[in-house]
């Protein structure tokens, strides 16, 4: 590494003007993006703003566009970027509120929109769950709410689709409680109709950037298509449904 560490952050607030101010930090072996901000916020720039919390890469609090990519700050290396000035950008898909800190807020309406997860009344528990079934939910679990793959999707990214897609994230938060064995609850319907599940055309953009690695597409998307797929599509059912009504 060189000596020097040359950040150009995006700073302002809406309805003020917005640029990228550049600053010069200590280089120190193993630092990571957020180390440099850290660096700027108490030597540099006060008032600089930035969102973040564990810095163990688990909050998903410090989410942002760094060389153009949306990752953690606190796991991106400096080392392993580029040579040359690095940007730190806020996540574009989001609302701005100040410098690096974006309004996630609807993240969290979507969120309170999904039915909880629901057993059936008469089985109130404890339960006894095949552990191949378990294995198959740890997956979804692992989720931090970063919101990289809600900001990297390009139906929430480009076309602002906020208000009739639900995004990756919460797919997968649909996905694992309908895979829940226990679960007595279908949201087929709704997430094809409020979730918008039929924009999503599978690019796996939002897996490339999943710090938790998971297959978001794969394992999340694509099983809940093949229901909405099964349930409205299927030509056995179809035809029965034109034979016997609903």
């Amino acid at each position: 590494m060189t000596d020097k560490v040359t950040l150009r952050v995006l700073r302002g607030t809406p309805g003020s003007e917005l640029g990228e101010v550049t600053y010069e930090v200590p280089a120190v072996t193993g630092m990571v993006v957020l180390d440099a901000v850290h660096y700027v916020q108490h030597n540099l720039d006060t008032d600089l703003a930035c969102r973040w919390n564990c810095k163990a890469a688990k909050c998903g609090s410090c989410s942002a566009e760094v060389n153009g990519r949306p990752v953690l700050m606190c796991k991106t290396r400096i080392e392993d970027l580029a040579a040359g000035p690095i940007t730190v950008h806020p996540l574009k898909t989001f609302p701005l509120i100040k410098d690096l800190v974006t309004d996630v807020s609807r993240n969290y309406e979507v969120n309170r929109e999904i039915p909880p997860f629901t057993h059936a009344p008469d089985d109130p528990g404890p339960w006894r769950i095949q552990q191949v079934d378990i294995d198959r939910l740890y997956e979804y679990r692992r989720c931090i709410e970063c919101f990289l793959c809600q900001d990297v999707c390009h139906v929430l990214r480009s076309h602002d689709y906020a208000d009739r897609f639900y995004g990756p994230r919460f797919f997968v938060r649909v996905a694992g409680l309908e895979m829940h064995p226990k679960d007595v609850l279908d949201r087929t319907d709704q997430t094809r109709d409020d979730g918008g599940l039929g924009y999503c055309n599978i690019t796996k953009c939002c897996t490339e950037v999943c710090p938790e690695h998971i297959h978001i597409t794969d394992n999340a998307i694509i099983p809940l298509k093949e229901r909405v797929a099964d349930r409205h599509w299927d030509p056995v059912r179809f035809v029965g449904r034109k034979l016997f009504g609903a």
